[in-house]
């Protein structure tokens, strides 16, 4: 029998420092590359040359707000490059749907509050979002869903406390 925290093992191991995203989030990932690359990096350049046409750079402000602005941006987009380079995509067609696996949707219900119900879709750390309910594989809900089934209950220490889930569905 396989235990629960092999599984979580194995897919850490597997993706010792990869950048793990769906589909949908390499392509946000490339989409924000693009954008920063054409024109994000255009504006900001327009902005420098127009600051420095106002002369004395050691006092102007706007210059100064330009070369932060470009730093900025030059480094997301080195942050980008390297997060494209090193990702690995899930393959969310070969999803088990048996087990809780990055891209899996996700439905819980706190044990203690029977009515209190809530559905995430695991990815990973870069496409996190907790308003669209996308919950990172490393976030302490995250953490404790990985390799679960339908039926398991879940412990989740969270930063306003303990509290105890069960999975009752995925897809």
């Amino acid at each position: 029998m396989v235990k629960k925290d092999d599984i979580k093992a194995s897919l850490i191991a597997d993706d010792e420092g990869a950048v793990i995203v769906t589909k949908e989030g390499l392509k946000n990932l490339e989409s924000e590359l693009k954008e920063l690359t054409t024109v994000r990096r255009k504006e900001v350049a327009a902005r420098l040359k127009e600051a420095i046409s106002f002369g004395d750079l050691s006092e102007n402000s706007e210059y100064e707000e330009a070369k932060n602005e470009q730093a900025f941006v030059e480094g997301r987009i080195k942050e980008l490059e390297i997060m494209i380079k090193r990702s690995k995509v899930v393959d969310e067609k070969h999803h088990s749907k048996k087990i809780v696996e990055i891209g899996t949707k996700v439905k819980v219900v706190n044990t203690k509050k029977k009515t209190d119900e809530h559905e995430f879709t695991i990815v990973g750390s870069t496409e996190s979002n907790p308003f669209e309910n996308r919950i990172s594989n490393e976030a302490p809900m995250g953490v404790a869903l990985m390799g679960s089934k339908v039926g398991d209950k879940v412990s989740v220490d969270a930063p306003h406390g303990k509290s105890e889930f069960e999975v009752l569905k995925l897809s």
